[in-house]
C-alpha cells in the first residue's frame, strides 16, 4: 500500500524523475486540454444549444457568482485562473472511481505546485490591480512594523494550502485501502461515494481560499494606494 503515488517510478536518471504523480498529473491536464477544446470548438449564440454547452455555461455562471460573492467585482479577470485549479482538483479527485488510479492531489508536491500558484497569483492581480507600489505598501499596514509578520504570514498560508489539501485527499484514500483489507466490499463503496464528495469539497475549499486572498490583496493595494494618493 503506497501512501503516496510519488513512491511510484516509472524512470529515473540523475535527479529527473518521472512517477505515478507525473504521469496522473498531465493526463488530467490533456483530458481538461482535449475536452476543453471539443465543448468550446463549436459555441453558440442563439437559444438553441448543445448539452455540454449548457452543461459549460452553468458552470462558468456558478464560478463567477462565486468569485462576486467573495469581494471580486470583475470576475471575469480571474474566472480563468480560479476556474482552472477548480476543475483540476476536481477532475483530479472524481477521477478516483477507476480502480488503478491514484490522485495527484495526494502528493504533497502536487498540492505544494499548486499553492504556489496562488502565491505567485496574488501578487500578481494585487499589482495589477493597484500597482506595485500600492501592492508593496499594504504589507507595511497598518504599522511598518508589521512588515515580517505580513511576510510570515503569506509564506504560512501557502504552507497551510498545500498540507491541507495534501492530508485531506491522503486520508481519504488510505482509509478506503485500509477498510477493503477488513472489511466486505459494500463499506467501502459507501466509503468511496463519501470520498467523491470530500474531494469536491476540498476542490471547493481550495479555490475559494485563493479566490479570498487575491480579493485581500487587490483590496488593501487599492486602500493603500488611496490613503498615500
Amino acid at each position: 500500500m503506497r501512501l503516496s503515488p510519488d513512491e511510484k517510478i516509472f524512470w529515473q536518471h540523475g535527479f529527473i524523475t518521472i512517477n505515478l504523480t507525473i504521469v496522473t498529473t498531465w493526463l488530467l491536464m490533456l483530458v481538461l486540454v482535449v475536452g476543453s477544446w471539443l465543448i468550446t470548438r463549436r459555441l453558440k449564440t442563439g437559444v438553441q444549444v448543445s448539452r455540454w454547452q449548457g452543461i459549460l455555461e452553468m458552470l462558468v455562471t456558478g464560478m463567477n457568482d462565486q468569485i462576486k460573492e467573495v469581494g471580486l467585482k470583475e470576475p471575469k479577470k480571474y474566472v480563468s485562473f480560479i476556474g482552472t485549479i477548480f476543475l483540476f482538483i476536481a477532475m483530479s479527485n472524481l477521477a478516483t472511481i477507476l480502480p488503478w488510479y491514484e490522485p495527484p492531489t495526494s502528493s504533497l508536491s502536487t498540492t505544494s505546485a499548486l499553492a504556489i500558484c496562488v502565491f505567485l497569483a496574488v501578487p500578481f492581480y494585487g499589482i495589477m490591480e493597484s500597482g506595485i507600489r500600492g501592492y508593496l505598501r499594504s504589507y507595511l499596514q497598518p504599522t511598518f512594523i508589521m512588515l515580517p509578520f505580513n511576510i510570515i504570514g503569506e509564506i504560512s498560508r501557502t504552507i497551510a494550502l498545500a498540507v491541507r489539501l495534501f492530508g485531506n485527499m491522503m486520508s481519504g484514500g488510505l482509509i478506503v485501502s485500509i477498510l477493503l483489507t477488513i472489511t466486505p466490499f459494500i463499506f467501502p463503496i459507501i466509503m468511496s461515494a463519501l470520498g467523491l464528495l470530500t474531494g469536491m469539497v476540498q476542490a471547493y475549499i481550495f479555490s475559494i481560499l485563493a479566490t479570498v486572498y487575491i480579493t485581500a490583496a487587490t483590496e488593501d493595494g487599492k486602500e493603500t494606494a488611496l490613503k498615500n494618493k
